[in-house]
């Protein structure tokens, strides 16, 4: 197939994009987007979330709370302006695709498929893990850790698939639906605060510990370990369901900022009450909380066993809501997962199939029944809501350091589109959002980076096996070799590092472990770059620029892994706040070159033109 050839079929992609665009419906108002994104926002983080930020951090969570929320404000700020320029559905996989072509797009768009098609699951665990309290044989305990039986998945299974329902008679209904559960899932976390403060211990925020007993640190890991972040991140439901809005460019600005202001505000007095009821369990500490009573059920656990009759009664309405509140999210979650698969289809990234919109409901259907069988198998590898949701959160934060950067980059390729919400000092915003996002992936743990680091590296075989040779006009030689190479490297990666680094048994040696993690990150590191380097010189003009626009997410990549493992969250050798410090200057770094790689590509081109009703004039872009 000659490059005519290939221009012509990216250009029918790209056509076919637009038409299912056009199909979604356009019917949620304002007061939809905002109930979607606090539906999403008040789920299983709400029911859990305060225990695992307690046994993380102690008393000091609610500090996590806090700057968690800040700095979700400040990427939600950012965001707003982009949503407001370019509504569309699966909008934040398509983001990065606009701003630094297919490349960087993929693989920040295949991280952020990892977050979002988990999530469903997540939110399925945390309905079973209370509805355990009364219903026996669904988790069993290994390692310390309560973990879902083959009767647990079972049921697990069958509640994907009542949020496959759901989203499967239309968004309209899904919209309204949703507003009447959210209004449930604001009142009851509510009424409980209320409850628990007549249940308020002060002396457990200086008693067993003190207030930060687990260090000064403990406060920011909580922020990504325990959840924190990963409540928060329901925010993005406006955004996802952009396309679908009918006032896109007042609205989702709108709903964007107020479910963040509301959010910090619940679950920050949610954790100050929670740790206000305590009463300590013998032989429980905060480090081991959440193997209690007090993990599997908090808030239930707290208001059952007060000695007031009413709240006890009350306490039988969150066995309801453990139903409510995460089928909530995990439904809407669903529905998002479904269009980032639908927006990576668009991109071009994966097949066109992703595309079709049910005549009928108006939904993407192929991409909607493919979110629940990736979910379903995700109970398999975590088949627990405290191991999974580190995982997903920083699988979810590495894209939206895309949303920072995406501002300064359309400002400067693209000051022509039409912004409702134009962000006022977006040059001091805009870099804080983007080191604070980048923290919260750094603050997660060596453990949970190591992992996130090759899943999202098996990423870019797949980009090389299904984008490369029919977009690119690279040889399949080439692709397929070094895809292989690329997959074999991250699925070693992946083993290695399990089996002895992260999981290693005490008696193994530290020069044993630290060599291990060394060689496979620097060969890791060695094997993209250069493939990335090889590939950039295969090509020219517009096409080498995607390739060449990648190196900073790399660095971002590589250096986190490196400087983590040494660092307060690794092994110890750099110090909490120096190794915080350090990685916070090297991020200011990164942001700097990030915004200078950013160019405009043919499909943000096509935006400003439709915007305007202009004639598409053809351009030697990239993504031809």
């Amino acid at each position: 197939m000659d490059n005519s050839q290939k221009v012509t079929k990216g250009n029918s992609a790209s056509s076919f994009a637009a038409e299912s665009d056009k199909k979604l419906k356009k019917v949620l108002t304002f007061q939809d987007l905002f109930f979607l994104s606090m539906g999403g926002i008040i789920g299983s983080g709400w029911l859990l979330g305060v225990a695992a930020g307690a046994s993380a951090a102690g008393p000091a969570s609610v500090l996590s709370w806090i700057i968690g929320g800040v700095i979700v404000l400040f990427i939600a700020l950012t965001l707003a302006e982009v949503a407001g320029a370019i509504p569309k559905s699966g909008a934040i996989v398509r983001y990065p695709h606009l701003t630094y072509g297919s490349y960087t797009g993929f693989i920040l768009g295949w991280a952020y498929l990892l977050g979002a098609v988990t999530t469903p699951t997540i939110e399925a665990e945390a309905v079973l893990t209370y509805v355990a309290t009364y219903v026996p044989d669904l988790f069993r305990t290994v390692s310390g850790v309560s973990v879902l039986t083959p009767i647990g998945i079972l049921f697990g299974v069958g509640l994907l698939g009542a949020f496959f329902l759901l989203n499967w008679f239309g968004i309209k209904f899904l919209g309204k639906f949703n507003s009447i559960a959210t209004w449930w899932k604001f009142i009851l976390p509510v009424t409980t605060f209320i409850f628990l403060l007549f249940m308020f211990n002060k002396s457990n925020f200086v008693s067993y510990g003190g207030f930060a007993p687990l260090g000064t640190g403990s406060i920011f890991y909580a922020i990504p370990a325990a959840g924190i972040i990963f409540s928060y991140l329901g925010f993005r439901q406006a955004v996802e369901f952009g396309g679908e809005a009918k006032n896109p460019q007042r609205d989702i600005p709108r709903a964007t900022i107020l479910s963040i202001i509301a959010a910090m505000a619940l679950y920050s007095l949610l954790q100050l009450a929670f740790i206000g009821a305590i009463k300590w369990p013998a032989g429980i500490s905060w480090a081991n909380l959440t193997s209690s009573d007090l993990g599997t059920s908090p808030f239930f656990t707290e208001l059952k066993y007060s000695g007031i009759a009413l709240f006890g009664a009350f306490a039988n309405l969150l066995l309801i809501d453990a139903w409510i509140s995460p089928s909530g999210t995990g439904w809407i979650y669903l529905g998002t997962s479904s269009r980032v698969l639908y927006g990576m289809g668009a991109d071009g990234y994966l097949p066109s199939a992703l595309l079709k919109i049910h005549s009928k409901t108006k939904v993407p259907y192929i991409a909607l029944i493919a979110s629940l069988v990736i979910g379903i198998f995700f109970f398999l590898p975590f088949p627990s809501w405290y191991l999974f949701v580190g995982f997903s959160t920083s699988a979810t934060v590495l894209t939206y350091i895309i949303s920072p950067v995406a501002l300064q980059v359309f400002r400067k390729n693209a000051p022509q589109l039409k912004r409702s919400f134009k962000l006022s000092y977006a040059g001091i915003i805009a870099p804080i959002a983007f080191i604070g996002g980048a923290l919260i992936v750094y603050w997660s743990g060596i453990t949970t980076l190591t992992m996130i680091t090759y899943a999202t590296l098996i990423g870019i075989p797949i980009f090389y096996f299904v984008y490369v040779t029919k977009k690119l006009g690279i040889s399949k030689h080439f692709a397929y070799t070094f895809g292989i190479v690329g997959l074999i490297v991250s699925i070693t990666g992946i083993i290695l590092n399990y089996l002895y680094v992260l999981y290693a048994p005490a008696s193994e040696s530290m020069t044993m472990k630290t060599s291990v993690f060394l060689s496979t990150l620097i060969v890791s590191a060695l094997i993209f770059v250069a493939g990335t380097v090889m590939t950039g010189k295969r090509l020219s003009g517009e096409k080498k620029i995607i390739f060449t626009s990648s190196y900073w997410l790399f660095a971002l990549i590589f250096l986190t892994d490196f400087v983590s493992y040494f660092g307060s969250f690794g092994n110890g050798v750099i110090p909490f706040p120096w190794d915080t410090l350090i990685m916070a200057a090297i991020y200011g770094i990164i942001y700097v070159f990030a915004i200078r790689a950013g160019y405009k590509t043919e499909d943000l081109q096509k935006i400003i033109e439709e915007q305007y009703e202009l004639p598409i004039i053809p351009e030697n872009f990239e993504d031809k």
